[in-house]
């Protein structure tokens, strides 16, 4: 009906790039993995610095307690997704947003319903690198072919980061009882500087590194750092610890991606220690319900003690030979000496997260971390825990 008149209308990261982007010093961080991590962290050092930057964030910071803000200070802080934009643009997000700074932190396949292979993806990156001014700057995880390949073709400064690279760190120590790591920034081999963060494993420490390169550039030294990072009070979703029931540590993740549910895992390995770890995984995205990744998922749980798998729900418009296998993932899982099962088959979302409940609260022991992995609301199934495991 809009189209049909004489209404202007246009889509929302249009009119963001338009009316809030277009005075200020844009980072945009774009990426697989990674980008609500890195953009909330970027937000915050920058406010604990006293800059006053706007943001939007695909998640909710702890420090801000929101997702968006309009800038004050001279910097728009912004979370860039390479999904297409709307139905009358049907190119990436993250062209709109008039990047100072972007920041690549990976690369992968992902998003099977519009992207065709990782090449297709590619191609909207490499849109996004021709859009900087040539003043601009990338920061660019440069072990990663993938992202190399992409960057190496900006006409501007590329600063890279990662292990063996201009810009690289190092984990010197957890502490369990505070869930927080130690970790030493490197430049060009010598230390820039060592801060203490909530965000832990290797993976955030990248994403932490890559935060400190973006920010160097923009005149914040390792002492305005160090304080940013020591006060960081982590992401909504992203190893969110929302209760401990009857000594059950539950933590809720958005990871779907295998990649993503790997890290994730490790990340929480390292930060609980010997803790056993329970992963419960829900296949929800366009994606993960789809065979595509039906092998990677196979070693992507290598670092839970116990995984439950949910039968993806809603495959109707899936053909049969191109959807996801739940039960043989918990085969493949059990093949590499893990405990596995699928919990709730044939139920719906509702019968499935209530079958996951029981299970867990009739065997999950004091001590244990019960991770939830997931993109969307795996039916309640947080809070049904917290109610169960509370009441058993």
């Amino acid at each position: 009906a809009v189209q049909a008149s004489d209404i202007p209308y246009m889509s929302f990261p249009a009119l963001l790039g338009a009316r809030f982007l277009a005075n200020t010093r844009n980072i945009v961080v774009a990426g697989t993995h990674g980008k609500t991590t890195t953009t909330s962290i970027i937000a915050w050092l920058l406010e604990a610095a006293g800059r006053h930057p706007g943001f939007l964030v695909g998640g909710v910071p702890g420090n801000f307690d929101r997702t968006a803000r309009a800038a004050k200070g001279d910097h728009f802080v912004i979370e860039g997704d390479e999904y297409d934009t709307a139905f009358f643009d049907k190119g990436p997000k993250f062209l709109h947003y008039r990047p100072t700074t972007a920041i690549l932190t990976s690369i992968e396949f992902d998003h099977a319903d519009i992207y065709r292979d990782l090449e297709h993806c590619q191609e909207s990156f490499r849109k996004l690198m021709a859009t900087l001014p040539q003043d601009g700057l990338v920061v660019a995880r440069w072990d990663h072919d993938s992202v190399a390949e992409v960057a190496s073709e900006a006409g501007c400064e590329v600063r890279r980061y990662g292990p063996g690279q201009d810009w690289d760190g190092r984990i010197e120590g957890i502490d369990p009882n505070t869930g927080s790591m130690q970790f030493t920034v490197l430049h060009e081999g010598k230390v820039y500087g060592t801060f203490s963060s909530i965000m832990v494993g290797e993976h955030n420490l990248y994403n932490q590194v890559a935060a400190v390169a973006a920010l160097d550039r923009e005149g914040l030294d390792a002492d305005a750092l160090a304080q940013g990072f020591s006060t960081f009070s982590g992401i909504r979703r992203r190893q969110e610890v929302i209760g401990e029931p009857r000594g059950i540590t539950i933590v809720d993740d958005f990871a779907h991606h295998p990649t993503a549910v790997k890290l994730t895992l490790e990340g929480l390995r390292m930060r609980f220690g010997g803790r056993r770890v329970w992963a419960i995984f829900e296949p929800r995205s366009n994606t993960s319900r789809r065979n595509i990744f039906q092998t990677e998922y196979g070693t992507a749980f290598d670092a839970a003690d116990r995984v439950l798998v949910a039968p993806p729900q809603g495959l109707e418009n899936i053909p049969e030979d191109e959807r996801f296998d739940a039960e043989l993932l918990a085969s493949d899982i059990r093949s590499r000496g893990g405990e596995a099962m699928v919990v709730g088959p044939g139920l719906d979302a509702q019968g499935v997260s209530a079958a996951a409940c029981a299970h867990i609260c009739a065997n999950a022991l004091s001590g244990d971390v019960v991770a939830v992995l997931s993109n969307g609301g795996f039916g309640g199934l947080h809070q049904m825990l917290l109610r169960g495991l509370d009441q058993s």
